[in-house]
C-alpha cells in the first residue's frame, strides 16, 4: 500500500513558476515508477511526466516538454515536479500517481495509487 499527498499548488500569473511535491508513506517508494498526471474542468486527466525507480529515466508530455522538470530523492519518500513558464492552459488539479509494474506507462489505468491531487491556477 501506498499512500500519496501532494502539495505546492496555488495561484500564479502567467510566465511564472511553481514547485509541486507528492510524498508517498510506507516503505515501497522506491519500488514506484511515479508519475504526474493533470486534468482541467471538463477534460479527461492526461499524463505529465514520470520518473522511473532506479535510474530516474524521465519521460513527459509534449505540452510541457522544457518548461517541467520532474525529480524523485528516494531518502525523503518525495517527488517532486518543478514548473516553470507556466501558461492558463497548465491549470488544472495535479495528481500523483505510482506504477510498480516497472515499465514506462503513461496510461492512467496502468498507475494503482493515486494522490487526493492539488490545484494550480496559472492567470493571463
Amino acid at each position: 500500500q501506498v499512500e500519496l499527498v501532494e502539495s505546492g499548488g496555488g495561484l500564479v500569473q502567467a510566465g511564472g513558476s511553481l514547485r509541486l511535491s507528492c510524498a508517498a508513506s510506507g516503505r515501497t517508494f522506491s519500488t514506484c515508477n511515479m508519475g504526474w498526471f493533470r486534468q482541467a474542468p471538463g477534460k479527461e486527466r492526461e499524463f505529465v511526466a514520470l520518473i522511473t525507480r532506479g535510474l530516474s529515466i524521465t519521460n513527459y508530455a509534449d505540452s510541457v516538454k522544457g518548461r517541467f522538470t520532474i525529480s524523485r530523492d528516494n531518502a525523503k519518500n518525495t517527488v517532486y515536479l518543478q514548473m516553470s513558464s507556466l501558461k492558463p492552459e497548465d491549470t488544472a488539479v495535479y495528481y500523483c500517481a505510482c506504477d510498480r509494474s516497472g515499465y514506462l506507462r503513461v496510461n492512467i489505468n496502468d498507475y494503482a495509487y493515486w494522490g487526493q491531487g492539488t490545484q494550480v491556477t496559472v492567470s493571463s
